[in-house]
């Protein structure tokens, strides 16, 4: 990586829109397991930190789903060569074991990201888009969407998030 470039990025690039996320956050998340029919609405936390000299983003969050504790990391970055942005994320409840490797461009308020998972019935593996909003400097939206193998998205997750001051 050319020193420049990511110092030139921590300025003005896709590592300062990363480091406006850092801090302290709270709101609620939405889950729909089927299209148009809310299935859970809880409170939830999340700690937004610079990690590897700002290189990186960690993303751990934790709350409850269906009334069971549910934690989260996702690790979001700008990878400068290829100019896209990648995302990896672990959960408790959504990944299981697994890890999703998303990867995906920025959007005029953050940034747009598609990974995949593997269906458990054995079937195609199913999208995952996953949308990051700084819609204002206080407040971030994460938003989730399955898409089907026929290429269908149902939002899945709405996270409203509110800085901690």
């Amino acid at each position: 990586m050319n020193q420049k470039t990511f110092e030139q990025s921590k300025k003005d690039g896709g590592h300062q829109f990363l480091a406006s996320l850092a801090g302290e956050w709270q709101g609620m998340t939405k889950t729909w397991f089927e299209p148009d029919k809310l299935a859970d609405e809880s409170q939830t936390r999340a700690t937004f930190r610079l990690v590897l000299d700002g290189r990186f983003v960690m993303q751990e969050y934790e709350g409850t789903l269906m009334g069971k504790k549910i934690q989260g990391i996702a690790i979001w970055g700008n990878h400068l060569q290829t100019g896209i942005f990648q995302r990896i994320w672990i959960d408790n409840f959504h990944m299981g074991t697994g890890m999703m490797l998303s990867e995906g461009s920025r959007i005029e308020h953050g940034i747009n990201v598609i990974g995949s998972y593997h269906d458990s019935a054995g079937g195609q593996d199913w999208g995952w888009r996953t949308q990051l909003e700084l819609a204002e400097p206080d407040t971030i939206v994460v938003t989730a969407f399955n898409i089907s193998p026929e290429g269908h998205e149902a939002k899945a997750i709405e996270t409203r998030y509110e800085r901690v001051k």
